[in-house]
């Protein structure tokens, strides 16, 4: 079998978007609800028919708003979002973009009072609307006039996702949490929206209910499960002391490729082999699997009493090869290990089967095995073969990276 391997081109660099997204939440009869868009059918679109919050891109001219903001200038903003500066442009952004996408304004009156949307025409709002989407600079000329003022310090900053390499569009994304207004109702666009759901977060993820959710969406949903009052939610995530960068990576799965999030087991070892999410990663192993480590590495996998069990080659400069029985005595497992090998294989190393002693070292030709009482250790990628992970303070400090074992994917300490 053809080994799955590195391409040998480099994706294109895609631009990086910023955005800004409000996760709007309210208590309902039996507990938070989100409020979800459905995104219109649209050709191009990677997000098209998907339920999402609202949310788009940061404009420059946001920060024109800044002026307009109550309560959070652009320093704390920057500060909470861990930027040197234009912090406030998120919390702009992801107010105007609810306003647009979803009809709901996080704005006070001159004299404190949240804007009550509700009180004026369906005309007069559909009319509001519109110049919010002629840009920042209309938005701020309707504050002006009518003396309103954004209610940034309503949004809590939640979460932090940046879109995996390799996907067409890419944006780098600040999630904010907050308490739907009073006095107004959601209303979809009709263009970018075509829908509106307020439903619990265990509702929205019921694949019955038969919402199509991107992953961010997913993970979002499932981090909202857990809180059974909205303003619990709010509480919290302003309470956090740091929000962390989450960035997907993209690989393959048995129904092609999906996305694959920093806690799965997979991550990393599609981080070091798919640094450009090309897609050439697997992030799930199966029989007859021979996967493209390095230009060094191949990891040959095969089921043995229903336990998916690795083996390894390891060649260098002169195309000669180590193959590495960490389980041993398998017979089919080491023919398929010998009719992978690239070259001719010259050494066998197992548990049961070893020529060299320890600390010996094999030349593989511009690379090199020594023998650990742990394992083999590959020292130009600091990757240690071995049955099972040994502890880390048995390991020779510094000269480890990665762990490749019996079961599973590449291990990084």
């Amino acid at each position: 079998m053809k080994p799955a391997s590195h391409s040998p081109l480099l994706a294109p660099t895609r631009p990086i978007r910023f955005a800004a997204t409000l996760i709007v939440l309210r208590d309902g009869a039996a507990g938070l609800e989100v409020l979800m868009l459905r995104r219109a059918e649209k050709e191009g679109d990677q997000n098209s028919g998907a339920s999402v919050f609202p949310g788009g891109g940061v404009d420059p001219q946001d920060r024109l708003l800044h002026a307009c903001c109550d309560a959070l200038d652009d320093a704390a903003a920057s500060h909470r979002l861990a930027l040197p500066a234009g912090g406030l442009d998120f919390y702009v952004a992801a107010i105007r973009e609810c306003f647009e996408e979803a009809g709901l304004l996080f704005a006070s009156e001159a004299e404190g009072r949240p804007v009550a949307l509700e009180a004026l025409s369906d005309a007069e709002v559909a009319a509001l609307r519109a110049t919010t989407e002629e840009g920042a600079a209309s938005l701020r000329g309707l504050c002006a006039e009518r003396g309103w003022r954004l209610a940034v310090d309503r949004l809590a900053y939640f979460a932090h996702w940046l879109t995996p390499p390799g996907m067409p569009r890419r944006f780098d994304t600040r999630f904010f949490v907050a308490l739907a207004p009073e006095g107004q109702q959601a209303r979809p666009d009709g263009r970018e929206t075509v829908e509106h759901f307020w439903l619990r977060p265990a509702e929205a993820l019921d694949p019955a209910r038969g919402l199509r959710l991107m992953n961010v969406q997913r993970r979002v949903l499932q981090q909202l499960a857990a809180f059974g009052r909205a303003e619990a939610c709010v509480a919290h995530a302003r309470g956090l002391p740091q929000i962390p960068l989450v960035m997907p990576r993209r690989a393959l799965a048995a129904d092609g490729l999906r996305a694959v999030n920093p806690d799965e087991a997979a991550y990393a070892e599609i981080a070091r082999i798919d640094p450009e999410g090309e897609g050439h990663g697997r992030c799930e192993l199966d029989d007859g699997l021979v996967m493209s480590l390095s230009p060094r590495v191949l990891r040959v996998t095969v089921r043995r009493a229903g336990v998916l069990v690795n083996g390894y080659l390891v060649g260098g400069a002169r195309n000669e090869w180590a193959l590495i029985d960490v389980d041993g005595g398998d017979e089919r497992h080491r023919a398929l290990l010998l009719s992978s090998a690239p070259g001719p294989v010259r050494w066998v190393l197992s548990a049961q089967d070893m020529p060299i002693a320890l600390g010996e070292r094999i030349d593989l030709g511009g690379c090199g095995l020594r023998v650990l009482r742990q394992g083999w250790l590959l020292e130009e990628e600091r990757m240690l073969f071995a049955a099972e992970a040994p502890s880390v303070p048995a390991l020779p400090v510094g000269e480890v990276e990665w762990l490749a074992l019996r079961s599973g994917f590449l291990l990084r300490l």
